[in-house]
């Protein structure tokens, strides 16, 4: 099990990437300003569900991984890094998805559903469990799948009340949402920001 230093670093960087706007926030928002509260709280359990089938998976991966030698460790860990600062350059110079408020309207079970869809069958969440969970594991520990399945739980319960606040915020907002300009920008700016940095940290960190 990780130390409690680490499931606290963990935690922040969760929250820190989390309350950041992407696709899942965007259909978050995107339901809950068309359908309402419920719908988007549904969509909202869907899509942490399906982050959770990558936690499972990235469990056994790194599992696998951090078995075989510290020079694999080290392959995943650069790769990772470098996928985060690719998707943060990515971010900066792509513009954000707007706001739609003219989809149609759905029920709790076919928003669910959607959104368990959408986050499952989302190749970048795989990419990112396996370039963002090494960062927080120590390889001299002997149960390293425990280490993954409680850090990915922990992601996915910060993610619960992260969007769930999403959920109640934007169907509470809808005029404000739509008309303003912030949302973009943290989109766009923020995120890409965040990501190449942390792509940065991962690269200069060191393999206990």
């Amino acid at each position: 099990m990780p130390d409690l230093n680490s499931l606290i670093s963990f935690a922040v960087a969760s929250v820190a990437l989390l309350v950041i706007p992407g696709p899942a926030v965007i259909y978050i928002v995107n339901r809950s300003v068309a359908d309402g509260r419920q719908i988007g709280l549904a969509a909202v359990v869907g899509l942490e569900l399906g982050t959770f089938m990558h936690v499972l998976a990235a469990t056994v991966g790194l599992s696998a991984i951090l078995a075989t030698s510290e020079n694999a460790f080290n392959v995943v860990k650069y790769l990772g890094a470098s996928y985060l600062v690719l998707i943060g350059l990515r971010t900066l110079t792509r513009k954000p998805e707007a706001i739609s408020t003219s989809a149609s309207s759905m029920t709790q079970s076919q928003a669910f559903r959607q959104g368990f869809i959408i986050n499952t069958l989302n190749p970048k969440i795989a990419l990112f469990f396996l370039s963002f969970l090494p960062q927080f594991i120590d390889p001299n520990i002997s149960s390293n799948a425990r280490q993954s399945l409680i850090l990915g739980s922990v992601f996915v319960l910060c993610g619960f009340v992260i969007d769930g606040v999403y959920a109640l915020t934007a169907s509470s907002l809808r005029e404000v949402l739509v008309k303003g300009k912030a949302l973009p920008f943290i989109q766009q700016y923020v995120a890409g920001v965040v990501f190449v940095l942390l792509g940065a940290a991962a690269a200069l960190a060191k393999v206990s």
